[in-house]
């Protein structure tokens, strides 16, 4: 990765994150938290890992990605809208009457999402039988999850990955988001999952653990995901909760709050900030 090259990665996850605060603000609900977090692989995901096209987002070759923790769709609508898959300023139209980008993803309104998640657990599931189909069909593409840690509580997610890893699915990556918070505190003290990575070994998985704000180690994660065959994928990702706003970092509170008025304005200053050091680096 070149030095510009990651600038511009840099730059597009902090667009990002104002997306996800443009778009909560506005609708007086959703998720930043774990949307804040997420902001980093999102944008490695869409500029510069997938095979997709904006102009034809249903390319029937193209990659999938499914966020299976759906609830992060503010980051999501981000990122599809800095790619070119819908208007910028329709993030301003999250969770409205009408509006296509509801709370979570809707693979029937919304261009680029290749899967409706939002009941937690679920997503990989999906996942799984896209990628199993994509080895039936003799097709090259490759399918990534994004996982929040406190999903893993869910006993389907780990049924989904029985399933990977008996059918030897490579083409499949699964990703943890592992900032260690979900909605009622630490996962640690609401049902603890830990040690996820020891666990994901022992259902068969090849693992990296990373830091997920780091684009130099998730560039590496993913070429490794790549060659990587005959065995499933995973990367735990460890990551910073409400990442790039000081007052929501390492917050439980801001996994499904808004931002009002006056925290907004403190936040999108403290993007701005952050745009301006990058530019000017």
């Amino acid at each position: 990765m070149t030095p510009d090259e990651k600038k511009q990665l840099q730059l597009t996850a902090v667009h990002i994150r104002e997306g996800v605060l443009t778009g909560t603000h506005a609708a007086k609900a959703g998720h930043p938290g774990g949307s804040l977090s997420a902001a980093d692989l999102l944008a490695y995901l869409y500029f510069k890992e997938l095979r997709v096209d904006p102009k034809n987002p249903e390319w029937e070759d193209r990659d999938r990605f499914v966020l299976s923790k759906g609830h992060a769709a503010p980051a999501l609508y981000a990122a599809l809208a800095l790619r070119g898959f819908f208007p910028e300023d329709e993030l301003t139209t999250l969770r409205r009457i009408g509006s296509r980008l509801q709370g979570h993803p809707n693979m029937n309104l919304i261009p680029g999402v290749d899967m409706s998640t939002g009941s937690l657990g679920q997503g990989v599931s999906a996942a799984a039988g896209m990628a199993l189909a994509a080895k039936r069909q003799g097709k090259d593409l490759r399918v990534y999850a994004l996982l929040g840690d406190g999903e893993t509580q869910e006993g389907e997610v780990w049924e989904a990955l029985m399933f990977v890893r008996h059918y030897k699915l490579d083409n499949l990556c699964v990703i943890i988001d592992n900032n260690g918070l979900q909605i009622d505190g630490k996962i640690s003290d609401v049902m603890d999952p830990n040690p996820i990575p020891d666990k994901l070994r022992a259902f068969g998985f090849a693992v990296t653990e990373i830091d997920g704000h780091d684009f130099e180690q998730i560039e590496a994660a993913f070429a490794r995901a790549k060659a990587t065959k005959g065995v499933p994928f995973a990367i735990v990702m460890k990551t910073v909760k409400g990442k790039g706003v000081s007052y929501m970092e390492n917050q439980a509170g801001w996994h499904g709050k808004a931002p009002n008025d006056e925290e907004y304005e403190a936040a999108m200053k403290e993007l701005r900030a952050q745009l301006a050091g990058l530019e000017a680096q």
